[in-house]
């Protein structure tokens, strides 16, 4: 991805009628931006990792050398250079020495640019970025977080990766909402809690749904929509078919630029919505939490500073 400083030369050259030069990106930020997808797996990510470290050796080498060098099998290669959107491996290694010959031609010093770190850092920047002007008109939100704190039950669904988010939502929603049921395992257990959660008087489900997206989330959403509950739902994608079964849908970008993502702009998302939660009903939330300081203080639950 440019930098903002290359952004705007391009913007320039576009507007004088003159094209911005490909050797202006530096490789790593071709590669990254070429590796940006958000559905690779943590396999997968790992060749990406490799090549961006190493593009001028890795570009020349064979598919076997590079399974070899990365610990990964040349199918996984193969699958790899298909997921990026290239024909085959052959494909994607003649962008790569594409890319390699310009660095060896004297292309852009890498010096200004950053670690590995330091561009998943960047990305998860521009996450919260978006999602700060998504803020900027929060009426969904507000309206989407009474809606939650007026289910009695209110059901958190979380499955596979997306358990640590479900948790944390559920945790601090506790606090606030007198019924919060967590749903973290799939398939019939799941189904037993949302026609429960249904049946006891719930209106509401908030899933989250994180790539890789899990065939039974989606399954999930549906039996809860069929049991007649309605679902809020946090995920990375507005498009889809988790997105298409959901009564709303917020979507919040994913951190993919390491192995396995991170979540700084769902977890901020989780706290508007907890916010709002708490607006909804302050008499409530006020009554609640002044308990259970009552009961942290009686139980010494936690260290004093």
């Amino acid at each position: 991805m440019p930098s903002p400083q290359q952004a705007r030369a391009q913007a320039s050259a576009i507007t004088s009628g003159k094209a911005a030069p490909e050797a202006e990106v530096s490789p790593s930020a071709q590669l990254r931006t070429l590796f940006d997808r958000p559905r690779l797996s943590p396999g997968q990510r790992r060749i990406a990792q490799y090549l961006i470290e190493h593009i001028t050796e890795a570009a020349f080498l064979s598919i076997t050398d590079l399974a070899d060098r990365v610990g990964v099998s040349q199918p996984s290669v193969t699958r790899f250079a298909s997921a990026v959107g290239f024909s085959g491996y052959p494909a994607l290694r003649e962008k790569l020495q594409s890319i390699a010959l310009g660095t060896l031609a004297g292309g852009p010093a890498e010096e200004n640019q950053g670690n590995e770190l330091q561009a998943a850092v960047d990305a998860e920047i521009e996450n919260l970025e978006n999602l700060r002007r998504d803020f900027a008109d929060p009426n969904l939100v507000i309206d989407i977080g009474r809606k939650l704190s007026s289910s009695t039950p209110l059901t958190v669904l979380g499955l596979r990766i997306s358990v640590s988010l479900a948790e944390y939502f559920a945790y601090a929603a506790r606090r606030i909402h007198p019924d919060v049921r967590l749903v973290t395992r799939g398939g019939s257990v799941a189904y037993d809690a949302l026609l429960q959660s249904r049946e006891a008087g719930g209106t509401w489900v908030l899933a989250f749904s994180m790539p890789r997206h899990a065939q039974e989330t989606l399954t999930a959403v549906r039996v809860a929509r069929g049991a007649g509950l309605k679902v809020a739902l946090i995920t990375d994608l507005a498009l889809g078919p988790l997105a298409d079964e959901a009564d709303v849908a917020f979507a919040t970008g994913t951190g993919s630029r390491l192995v396995f993502d991170s979540y700084a702009a769902p977890g901020v998302m989780c706290s508007a919505l907890l916010q709002a939660m708490t607006d909804a009903d302050p008499e409530r939330t006020q009554a609640r939490l002044e308990e259970y300081e009552q009961v942290a203080d009686q139980h010494q639950f936690f260290l004093r500073d």
